[in-house]
């Protein structure tokens, strides 16, 4: 008898403590929503400078951004005086482009996902969020890396069949500790890296631990390179769903 209660502890035991690891384990959709939701939240209001570096010049462009859930988001140009005023907008699926010069709002359609945005190394789709990065993906954990300085976990994303996405397979090193994004990678659909980006200067912005400095840079061109730095945040900001709107795009400061 206590043969066998030992045999049954020998073979019950083990497969506890796997249970144990396996409920340990974190989940890599849920880390991903962790990370999406920390560096954005459910409202967010942000300044941000953007530079965009190449060979023979260099130029900075000034942003206010809004943005409301993954739905919803505004780019207002400050500076330069050139495209100050100009204003982006996402609603659901369908985004706009306020030009000042020619008192026009052009839309922007879903074939334009990939073009550089401003003449920038971030893409349409990079700036206006049109794919949702928790939602249009299956995630998997594929390793566990160090990037930035930080513990990682190093995430493949792959877009669902019927997922209205640009990019083929993404990779995301996202930290152990406070779930930053320190380093993506960008596919096409024939596994081409398109670009990368690297992040670093964590800092409390409104409240918040978030990743400040947010550098691109495409795989096939030498030289180029675009940085945004995010220089305020505020993650309770008083804006509704009607704030994004065609009429407030032409008022909005």
């Amino acid at each position: 008898m206590k043969f066998m209660l030992r045999t049954a502890q020998a073979l019950i035991i083990p497969l506890i403590m796997l249970a144990s690891d396996a409920a340990a384990s974190p989940d890599a959709k849920e880390i991903v929503r962790r990370s999406d939701y920390n560096s954005r939240g459910e409202k967010q209001y942000a300044e941000i400078k953007m530079t965009i570096i190449r060979p023979e010049w260099t130029r900075s462009l000034s942003l206010k951004t809004w943005s409301l859930g993954s739905d919803y988001s505004m780019i207002l140009i400050t500076a330069p005086a050139r495209e100050r005023g100009q204003v982006f907008l996402k609603r659901g699926s369908e985004m706009w482009n306020w030009v000042p010069s020619i008192e026009r709002i052009v839309s922007i359609p879903a074939s334009m996902m990939m073009q550089s945005w401003m003449g920038s190394d971030f893409t349409n789709d990079d700036l206006l969020n049109e794919a949702s990065i928790v939602n249009d993906y299956n995630h998997k954990i594929v390793g566990e890396e160090e990037s930035g300085g930080l513990e990682c976990w190093k995430i493949e994303l792959l877009p669902l069949d019927d997922a209205p996405v640009v990019w083929g397979k993404i990779y995301l090193w996202i930290s152990k500790q406070g779930y930053h994004q320190m380093r993506s990678e960008y596919f096409d659909e024939y596994g081409d890296l398109i670009n990368y980006h690297t992040a670093k200067d964590i800092k409390t912005l409104g409240g918040r631990e978030i990743v400040t400095y947010i550098e691109v840079v495409p795989a096939d061109k030498k030289g180029h390179r675009t940085v945004l730095e995010i220089e305020k945040a505020d993650f309770s900001p008083n804006i509704e769903e009607s704030f994004f709107s065609q009429q407030n795009m032409r008022r909005v400061r």
